[in-house]
């Protein structure tokens, strides 16, 4: 997990250069570095051993070398020197959204504050808003940064702890006495937020698994060791607790370790109205107490008279009556995915070409891939202009002159602007396949004004899908105020999609939004907000979303053929 140590050295580098005004170019390319970090599905130490970190977009040779430095001594000299001159409550303070490096040094050193503790208290005491350039309506939003920062220190995003346990489970896989291996936990339910990842172990020998488990080099600290179940911190701060079990029981510690809580409470209630009893063991007699079933979870519920439960679905939300009729969802699977409609190029804030990006798209078998760089007015983003637009449209139609197997759609995510007009004018949209309309400013508008600004987008005849609804970002911002019904209403109303955004940071929106959404006539598109080729893999989370909504190949827009999506797109331009 060093991508992620890398990624917030290199945030507080860029703190540092902002906390001495340094060249703010220098600082965005901190900012870069560090995002692109973060976001790494290669292993950074074989970049560097094979001498390609400056493959990693916005890795210049420096920042190579400081990558070099801190895998071989496990510091950086420069960093370590800056930070020798930047009070250390400064680091502490700057976590909190809505706290840049200028506002901490300046609460710092009048308030003497170094613990987030001490600055909650002085923000409920209103000290805050006393300070220069701290007015009310800041020190509410600090309040409520504290407030995101404390869900931040106990949970993960969804996409973080699945790269962490996927990878920890290669690791394990290679333990000689484990049998079988799998996920369990609010991770394997795809939640969007993790609390700490549960793993399952078959094994003959567990008091040896579990020795093996804390000695291995993932563990930072041992938290509890038990012969059958053991807890750790990784090195990369995330607690993950190892329950070994017989074969025999291994589909019933299944289901129990997966939870939810209150789905195995249905199940318990369940089986003692048959005469059964249900543990993390098996499924027994309750009179005899021989076993009826446990190896394989399907048998568990089969022996309950329940079809087999996706774990997506297993919150207590009507699955176990669906189970008893026998009227469970199909399921969205990713091979009905044929395509992604929210990705971008080098032409705005992407890193990658128009045919590097369809060449992975035909790797993944798509029929199909939405190219929509950013709109005009979202300078930070390089938005195209009219006639940057104008020339990316031949760009794609040129493409796909010589592309076989795969479609590029022409497109382009366009802001919904502060008084609900779209970035771009009707002679562009009409001229694109598909259009994207995002709320990317006037976060703190009323949510009457948000809420009709994107109802007046989808009002507009070329607007394909709503993009990520809410404006949530885990850990950094809290949703917008927007009133979800009308929204869905209004999609329905407009024949105008919504989108799940599948970036581990956004995952808007969320499961049980999307189920509304889809109860209320919405259709959903599921999108991976690429800015990089590895981005596409984030499709994994908008399907485990996907699936927690309940939501069917009929529901999701990415589940239809080229032509019937074209068809689909043009009934709404056809609306009078």
């Amino acid at each position: 997990m060093i991508h992620h140590e890398l990624a917030e050295l290199f945030d507080n580098m860029a703190d540092l250069l902002e906390f001495r005004n340094e060249n703010p170019f220098r600082v965005r390319a901190y900012r870069r570095a560090s995002a692109q970090l973060a976001q790494l599905s290669e292993d950074v130490r074989t970049l560097d051993a094979e001498n390609r970190l400056t493959e990693i977009p916005g890795i210049g040779q420096d920042l190579a070398r400081k990558i070099h430095e801190y895998l071989a001594t496990g510091t950086v000299v420069e960093i370590e020197r800056l930070k020798q001159q930047v009070p250390p409550s400064i680091f502490l303070l700057i976590q909190v959204p809505g706290i840049g490096p200028k506002t901490a040094a300046i609460i710092a050193e009048r308030l003497k504050i170094t613990s987030l503790a001490q600055l909650e208290a002085a923000a409920h005491d209103h000290q805050l808003c006393k300070l220069p350039g701290i007015q009310e309506v800041k020190e509410q939003k600090i309040l409520k940064g504290l407030a995101l920062v404390r869900q931040g220190q106990h949970r993960r995003t969804l996409g973080a702890a699945l790269s962490l346990a996927q990878r920890l489970i290669e690791q394990l896989k290679a333990l000689p006495d484990i049998r079988r291996i799998e996920i369990a936990g609010s991770l394997r339910r795809m939640k969007e937020t993790i609390g700490d990842v549960d793993v399952l172990v078959s094994t003959a020998k567990p008091a040896a698994v579990m020795r093996q488990f804390t000695g291995g080099a993932w563990c930072r600290q041992v938290l509890a060791s038990g012969p059958t179940k053991t807890s750790i911190l990784t090195t990369d701060g995330m607690q993950v607790d190892l329950r070994a079990v017989k074969p025999e029981e291994f589909g019933a510690a299944w289901v129990y370790l997966t939870g939810s809580k209150d789905h195995n409470v249905r199940l318990r209630e369940r089986a003692i109205r048959l005469g059964l009893k249900l543990n993390e063991y098996g499924l027994f007699r309750a009179a005899s107490g021989r076993r009826v079933a446990g190896r394989e979870e399907a048998d568990v519920y089969k022996a309950l008279g329940l079809d087999w439960i996706p774990p997506e679905i297993r919150e207590d939300s009507g699955e176990l009556d669906a189970a008893a009729d026998h009227t469970l969802p199909r399921l969205i699977e990713a091979k009905d995915i044929r395509g992604d409609f929210h990705v971008h190029t080098n032409q705005s804030d992407g890193s990658n070409t128009l045919q590097e990006l369809a060449d992975a798209a035909r790797r993944r078998g798509y029929e199909y891939l939405a190219i929509t760089d950013h709109s005009q007015s979202l300078k930070i983003a390089h938005g195209l202009s009219e006639a940057a637009m104008t020339a990316q449209l031949a760009r794609i139609a040129e493409a796909n002159s010589t592309l076989r197997g795969l479609t590029l759609l022409s497109g382009a995510e366009v802001d919904i602007l502060k008084d609900g007009r779209m970035d771009y004018p009707d002679r562009i949209l009409k001229q694109l396949d598909v259009v994207i309309g995002s709320v990317h400013s006037g976060f703190n508008q009323p949510e009457a004004t948000i809420t009709n600004r994107i109802l007046s987008a989808m009002r507009n005849r070329y607007v394909t899908f709503i993009a990520h609804p809410t404006g949530r970002l885990h850990g950094q911002r809290e949703p917008y105020a927007v009133n979800l019904p009308a929204v869905f209403e209004g999609a329905r109303e407009t024949q105008t999609a919504l989108e799940i955004n599948a970036s581990p940071t956004r995952l808007d929106l969320e499961a049980s939004a999307a189920r509304q959404a889809v109860a209320a006539g919405a259709r959903i598109v599921l999108s991976t907000d690429t800015h990089r080729l590895d981005h596409l893999d984030h499709m994994t989370l908008g399907l485990g979303l996907a699936r927690r909504a309940w939501l069917e190949p009929k529901d999701v827009l990415n589940c239809l053929r080229r032509d019937e999506l074209l068809a689909w797109i043009q009934q709404k331009r056809n609306r009078p």
